[in-house]
């Protein structure tokens, strides 16, 4: 079998290790510099990366986060489902901010396309399901990965084609009409002008981009793999029904970018040195408590996306554990540690107990995970400054034991601690780990 030539890099996927909001913006516009292309692979308008540079703070939703590094190419997968008004006003937003999209983003003609009955359709469903809410940002992604599976969807090379843009409006509409009343005010018309007008002003943007990635590293060039949630919010294999409506999890990578599996070189993992989680579900960790408050308020945990505030709890090793081995992570990174500063005692979750006996692994019971009870061990606070350090040896005593603590109940290697929101407040723990050799131009002052 012959190969493509490779040069020393590695084509990586950076993949949430809980329930989103880990910090993967930062850690992905961290790397950048160590390739030449950034690709999302899935999910939509719904995540919400935030990136603070000198601090200036960027959030972003659809479009990568190498977008702020002015010579990287940035791709928009297949796996994506995008919001055309969503992608305009960020690209728009990027260019008055001085940061150019053109030339530099693409996006898949194969991705499929949200539109306005999408939004109308979650908002319904979400509001008829009451009490038992799954969460969502009332955004169309759902209703139009429905679609997509459905085989009624739009896709973007569609999108282009006012002929078939108009036919697949007027389809969807019919379909809708008797299960969505909201639906009944929407003229087809101004729907179809409004599209329309959209398609144009982003056509520069549409291309093949499985051709594009495939060529890309045909030729030596390497691409970072941007995924959006977290593992446990995958449709597979999250928290089902408390999960986004695609995969987030590594393989999601494959199937949402057209680069085959055998071209992936790695998967690092990002974490929060506690644990958030967004919407409804059982959160075995969750504090309901003043500290849990407390938490919230020192790390800002409030949606990029939506503004809602996280629900906050301990550090769950059985969560990512599992997310270990559903991604087969190589490595991980440990994000928001300087939020932990002020506590003197701080709680690591080892397992879960259902029914007096010591769970083996993560339960696909929805219902059992709601009656799991976390087994704790309890460990010193560093109770110190740890905010803005950048150099691993630099941190307290106890907050490196918290760390290797971590890396040895959940078994794998922490190769790098985030201490605050900018890009460079990053410490590498050491130079003889595993993303050293994925990524070998990693050095202590070349992060």
């Amino acid at each position: 079998m012959n190969r493509s030539p490779r040069n020393t890099l590695s084509n990586l996927i950076v993949v949430g290790a809980q329930w989103g909001d880990e910090g993967k913006g930062k850690i992905v516009d961290l790397l950048t510099d160590h390739f030449d292309i950034v690709a999302r692979y899935q999910g939509g308008h719904n995540a919400g990366h935030t990136v603070i540079i000198e601090g200036k703070k960027y959030v972003l939703h659809l479009i990568p986060s190498g977008i702020l590094h002015p010579k990287k190419l940035c791709i928009i997968g297949n796996g994506v489902v995008i919001d055309p008004l969503a992608l305009k006003n960020e690209i728009d937003g990027l260019e008055s901010a001085g940061v150019s999209c053109h030339g530099r983003l693409f996006i898949s003609n194969r991705s499929h396309v949200i539109l306005e009955y999408h939004r109308l359709a979650e908002k319904q469903d979400e509001d008829s399901r009451g009490e038992e809410r799954i969460g969502t940002t009332n955004r169309g992604i759902g209703p139009t990965y429905e679609d997509k599976m459905g085989r009624r969807g739009l896709r973007f090379c569609d999108f282009l084609d006012p002929q078939i843009l108009r036919q697949n409006i007027e389809a969807c509409i019919r379909t809708k009409q008797g299960l969505l009343p909201a639906i009944k005010g929407i003229s087809v018309d101004k729907l179809f002008a409004d599209a329309q007008k959209l398609a144009e002003e982003l056509s520069e943007y549409v291309a093949d981009t499985a051709v594009l990635l495939n060529e890309s590293i045909d030729k030596g060039k390497n691409v970072l793999f941007e995924g959006a949630q977290g593992t446990l919010l995958d449709i597979d294999h999250g928290t089902y029904p408390y999960v986004t409506a695609s995969n987030a999890t590594a393989g999601g990578a494959s199937t949402g970018t057209g680069v085959g599996p055998t071209r992936i070189d790695g998967v690092l993992g990002i974490s929060k040195a506690y644990t958030t989680r967004v919407g409804g579900g059982p959160f075995p960790t969750e504090l309901l408590d003043e500290l849990g408050e407390r938490i919230r308020q020192e790390g800002q945990e409030f949606g990029s996306s939506t503004g809602r505030p996280r629900r906050c709890g301990w550090f769950d090793v059985a969560v990512v554990r599992y997310a270990k081995m559903i991604n087969c992570l190589d490595s991980l990174v440990i994000t928001k540690m300087d939020v932990l500063d002020s506590l003197s005692e701080i709680k690591i979750c080892t397992g879960y107990r259902y029914k007096g006996s010591l769970m083996k692994s993560f339960p696909p019971e929805i219902g059992v995970l709601a009656e799991c009870r976390p087994e704790y061990v309890a460990v010193k606070g560093w109770n110190s400054r740890t905010a803005g350090i950048r150099e691993y040896e630099k941190l307290p005593q106890l907050a490196k034991d918290y760390i290797s603590r971590i890396a040895d109940l959940v078994g794998m290697e922490i190769s790098l601690v985030s201490t605050g929101p900018d890009r460079c407040e990053t410490a590498i723990v050491s130079q003889d780990l595993r993303l050293s050799r994925l990524i070998p131009s990693i050095t202590q002052g070349n992060i």
